[in-house]
């Protein structure tokens, strides 16, 4: 099965890339390295294994690249509501337009997983978990553009989308500026964080357990396709007081204060289920715990910011 990944050379894409290719896929990954990052370096020895420099948003790049592919991963993206602030004709034309566009050019036998975001759920109710049934209400661009291409995918039918948690975990593409390992990163060298807003949830998943279901997805897609997955941790639907007391319990130097004033430029506040997924067999292999020792091990390795989006 040959498999061809948008932005392949991201966080998400530079765990996943060498797990299918692992597994024994045929994996082209399209990207335009815009962080200077070398990430796939280690997959080049896979005779499975191509590397395309260019741009998701040219139609004619894409029409070469889905001759050959039978399942599409759209993992192209600006991510996080930082990044998306700063250039909004981005957001627009590479999460949302160039979505739109490979579900134009694909076939209908070809097969679409898509990562979204659980963050279009914007703000939930208090003490009830949203399904994958509860209403989309993103209050961010980059939520916003996410909806729009899942609905894109979702139409077409022949397709899975995933609702992923906010992710944590090492990756040969970094990101410390998500919320678990930036607070990680600042308990083991700053020992200190300032948090505004401390009681907002949100549900958490850990990058090799995107990976995971990833696979899965393909492996079931015939009774899986045509729906969206919530993908996070039951037991890992915490406010960020809680994410702290967590992080404590590994550094126990660590300490977290919740400002008096100021706002959170971050509003999403809501917990999750994540039935749907398990239904189907699916089981995470990282706990938060377990995630926030490997950072730890990480950060040991990483002190600077040259890794993260924004």
């Amino acid at each position: 099965m040959k498999i061809l990944i948008t932005g392949g050379a991201g966080y998400i894409g530079s765990v996943l890339t060498p797990t299918l290719l692992s597994q024994g896929y045929e994996v082209t990954v399209l990207d335009n390295f815009i962080f200077h990052q070398h990430s796939l370096a280690d997959c080049c020895h896979y005779d499975g294994f191509q590397i395309v420099r260019g741009d998701c948003r040219e139609e004619d790049t894409i029409k070469t690249l889905l001759k050959d592919a039978d399942v599409i991963i759209p993992l192209a993206a600006l991510v996080g509501a930082p990044l998306c602030k700063n250039d909004k004709i981005g957001t627009q034309t590479i999460n949302s337009d160039a979505v739109k566009m490979l579900c134009r050019l694909a076939s209908k036998e070809q097969r679409i997983l898509m990562p979204v975001t659980n963050s279009g759920y914007g703000i939930g109710e208090a003490g009830k978990y949203c399904t994958e049934d509860s209403p989309l209400r993103p209050i961010s661009l980059y939520g916003v553009t996410k909806v729009e291409a899942e609905k894109a995918v979702l139409e077409r039918e022949n397709s899975i989308t995933f609702r992923l948690a906010t992710v944590f975990g090492m990756s040969p593409r970094m990101r410390v500026d998500l919320l678990v390992n930036d607070f990680v990163y600042r308990a083991l060298h700053d020992r200190a964080v300032v948090i505004f807003e401390g009681h907002f949830k949100r549900n958490y998943i850990h990058i090799r357990d995107v990976a995971k279901v990833f696979l899965h997805g393909i492996k079931n897609f015939e009774t899986m396709k045509s729906k969206p997955y919530n993908v996070g941790l039951d037991d890992a639907n915490l406010s960020k007081l809680e994410l702290c007391a967590e992080i404590k319990k590994h550094l126990p130097n660590f300490v977290y204060l919740e400002a008096p004033i100021g706002e959170d430029p971050d509003k999403r506040d809501y917990i999750v289920s994540n039935a749907r997924i398990l239904n189907t067999g699916f089981e995470p292999d990282w706990s938060l715990s377990r995630g926030i020792k490997e950072l730890i091990k990480g950060y040991t390795i990483l002190r600077n910011s040259l890794y993260s989006n924004i």
